[in-house]
């Protein structure tokens, strides 16, 4: 907390962003003057907004608030790697010698104070740091957690503790989602890490897959000694933790130190038996729908146990987890039509979601509308992109989503499409275009799938969908 002690004012540069969102409404509670730019204006950003925070979306230093010009050196600028360092805000900032800091290294500060635990891997993690919440909520309530969505139990991505006296104790427990963009979670020291997957991704950071397994190693290397590491069965032999107690956790691998049995599913949700080295908790209902969240929930009772959670916390954390937004997130669901939004933008991400709703809905017809999210992820992954998106029945790829990337020649939507062996898949980006091809295909089973803007979908397809059963 002494980090912070002569701030006044806390001006974020891509507050929008999931991240940065979560530290902005950390130093608002904790009553700092918090300001903050962002290109576009969203639902989480007008969210931001009613809760005191003062948010301009034009690119003018004009627009820097008086309270930051008159105490410059009481304020904080804290950024992330997607502003463009031509910006004038940044700049401005930059220039008159601000104390400018990443978000990774303030997330890195914060949770210094206490006793953190820490969700990492190339996918799972925000479900993964989503349910650990939800168990730290149901033990005592007063604990933190600075998720990388929303989660629905909180209906935010940040979590307080309720008592004071638990601001001031290094024993609070504080999850965090732990990013390996910009090799962001190297700021963190975990007294448990969770490292879910490996896989290739964020290219544009990392030379190779190599690269990132060897930053993988140094993030799992940081834990606190007498910490533990919790790392997924399928990546045990490629993570090294020098000494740091290592546990392994599974969905069904019987050798994993932690691993789930008697899996079935009922009415939708999976139940199962979760085998630990304190015991078996039996018949534990997962909140989290689909078969992909049977290995993540392990991984999340894996990393409550270790933290010092009783069993009976964990189980009802566990249980009574609503999910995270744009995570196998249901919109719409009657006797004919099912609708579901997911953030999966990765090859592996993708199968595992496509797979998951065709066990839940085994004989119906899955129609997917895909939107790539940056050229260079697909352009290092358009054939696997394309295997993926060949597990649906009928395919709409969108153009690509180019976030912080400039065009890349011959990179675009057709890539993948001329990939791929689906015959239904068709080439739409517009809205109006999109909704009408939908209306067109007589759908039975719907999902959105994608990284970018694809959200603004979300609520013109679930109408249209009500609207078609009227």
């Amino acid at each position: 907390m002494n980090h912070f002690d002569k701030i006044n004012c806390v001006y974020f540069l891509g507050i929008g962003g999931i991240g940065m969102s979560a530290l902005a409404r950390y130093f608002n509670s904790l009553g700092k003057k918090v300001y903050g730019y962002d290109l576009t204006q969203t639902a989480l950003t007008t969210q931001l907004e009613a809760e005191g925070i003062n948010i301009v979306y034009n690119d003018d230093i004009s627009l820097i608030p008086v309270e930051c010009l008159a105490q410059s050196d009481k304020t904080m600028v804290v950024f992330t790697p997607a502003v463009p360092k031509d910006n004038k805000i940044f700049s401005y900032f930059a220039g008159n010698r601000y104390f400018m800091i990443k978000r990774a290294r303030v997330l890195g500060m914060i949770s210094d104070n206490y006793t953190l635990i820490a969700v990492a891997g190339t996918h799972g993690k925000t479900t993964g740091s989503s349910v650990i919440a939800n168990i730290l909520r149901c033990s005592s309530g007063d604990n933190f957690a600075f998720l990388g969505g929303i989660s629905k139990n909180l209906d935010s991505n940040l979590m307080l503790p309720q008592g004071k006296l638990a601001f001031e104790n290094p024993q609070t427990l504080l999850v965090a989602e732990a990013d390996e963009f910009d090799r962001s979670f190297l700021w963190l020291t975990p007294k448990v890490s969770v490292i879910t997957y490996v896989d290739a991704d964020h290219l544009d950071v990392y030379k190779d897959r190599a690269d990132l397994i060897e930053t993988f190693n140094a993030f799992a290397q940081k834990g606190r000694k007498d910490g533990a590491v919790v790392v997924n069965k399928k990546i045990e032999e490629l993570i090294d933790t020098k000494g740091i107690k290592k546990y392994t956790y599974s969905d069904s691998d019987k050798t994993a130190d932690y691993y789930a049995e008697n899996i079935r599913l009922e009415n939708g949700f999976f139940r199962i038996d979760a085998v630990t080295p304190q015991g078996v908790l039996k018949d534990v209902l997962l909140g989290a729908r689909g078969r992909v969240n049977v290995e993540n929930s392990m991984a999340c009772i894996a990393a409550a146990q270790l933290s010092g959670i009783k069993d009976e916390f964990i189980i009802k954390g566990v249980e009574s987890f609503k999910g995270v937004k744009r995570r196998m997130d249901f919109h719409y669901q009657d006797d004919k039509k099912i609708y579901i939004d997911d953030y999966a933008h990765h090859p592996r991400e993708l199968s595992a979601t496509i797979n998951s709703v065709r066990e839940l809905f085994p004989g119906k017809k899955l129609t997917g509308i895909f939107q790539p999210h940056l050229y260079t992820r697909t352009r290092d992954f358009a054939t696997d992109f394309a295997k993926s998106l060949d597990l649906l029945d009928e395919v709409i790829l969108m153009d690509i989503y180019p976030a912080r990337e400039k065009p890349i020649v011959g990179v675009d939507s057709k890539l993948i499409a001329g990939l791929m062996k689906n015959k239904n898949t068709y080439l739409i980006s517009g809205k109006d275009e999109i909704l009408k091809k939908v209306s067109q295909l007589n759908v039975e089973v719907l999902l959105t799938l994608g990284a970018g803007n694809i959200d603004r979908l979300i609520e013109p397809l679930t109408l249209s969908l009500k609207n078609e059963n009227c």
